[in-house]
């Protein structure tokens, strides 16, 4: 396992090494587990071929969730982005029916990579296969810049939470907004602070967050909140890769984000009994999938 507690203290042994964080990660984790890189690193090389066979299955035009609540987004999207209509534009809106279309996989059963959590499985995805399918990025950049994100998902995981049940959605979307902001900023050849600075800017856009899904499912409204987390990674990336720099340094992000997790009441938190689980046509759609007696 990753050594580092803090994100400043990651950043820091990178400038000092003169790497990029993908590259201590990988190397950090290879002497900690006693693995060889290689190895690792094709593991990591399977997650993305996993990545991108779940936007195929998930942009499935029949392609239904068990409960029949949601299905069919990622295929609407994407045919909406081929029409170029896109208020977003092509690049945008393609990647926005990945990110759905991965969630979408989720919720059907499908197999999927959990980024780090299955209810934010399609942000991460969501920009990564955009840039290899749209921009022609190279897979190796692509692997690597997951190890950047798996080291500062760690680091949340290890401060704050990365469970809707315990922070609510802002642990789960926002974590992953945040790991793939970084992620793409390196892709870019961004620095390691602006890594870091990504990170924060993400967080700070998806603090308090709530988790509130309809009859208790990943489906409604957390797929479409995959879209939400995957703009953000992109806004914040770009805001970093630009030199706005956050104003609060991203290890009190992510410590804020930690009590504001420790506020949310419990029907906020995954279980629920509150939010737009709590609406009265949430409740007509769980009575409509378990009964009116559940």
């Amino acid at each position: 396992m990753l050594k580092y507690t803090s994100i400043t203290e990651l950043v820091r042994e990178a400038e000092k090494r003169k790497v990029k964080i993908s590259e201590l990660t990988l190397n950090d984790q290879a002497k900690a587990i006693e693995t060889p890189a290689e190895e690792l690193y094709d593991r990591m090389k399977e997650s993305f071929h996993i990545m991108e066979e779940s936007v195929k299955d998930g942009m499935k035009k029949d392609r239904k969730s068990m409960s029949g609540l949601t299905g069919g987004e990622g295929y609407i999207m994407n045919k909406y982005a081929e029409e170029k209509k896109s208020l977003c534009g092509s690049f945008m809106s393609k990647a926005i029916a990945r990110a759905l279309a991965v969630a979408g996989c989720n919720a059907s059963m499908g197999k999927i990579v959990a980024a780090p959590t299955a209810g934010s499985c399609g942000i991460l995805p969501g920009c990564l296969v955009s840039l290899r399918e749209d921009k022609g990025f190279a897979e190796k950049d692509l692997v690597m810049s997951m190890f950047t994100a798996g080291a500062f998902g760690m680091v949340i995981a290890e401060r704050s939470s990365i469970a809707g049940a315990e922070g609510g959605c802002q642990a789960e979307c926002g974590s992953a907004a945040a790991m793939a902001a970084a992620s793409l900023v390196e892709l870019m050849g961004g620095t390691p602070k602006q890594c870091a600075d990504a990170c924060a800017i993400a967080i700070s856009n998806q603090m308090g967050l709530v988790c509130d899904p309809v009859a208790g499912l990943v489906e409604i409204p957390c797929i479409k909140r995959n879209v939400s987390g995957l703009v953000i990674a992109f806004s914040s990336a770009d805001m970093a890769l630009a030199g706005i720099e956050p104003k609060i340094p991203v290890d009190e992000c992510i410590d804020a984000m930690r009590e504001v997790g420790e506020a949310l009441p419990a029907s906020l938190k995954e279980t629920a009994g509150g939010g737009l689980a709590a609406t009265p046509t949430g409740r007509k759609l769980k009575n409509q999938i378990f009964g009116s007696g559940n």
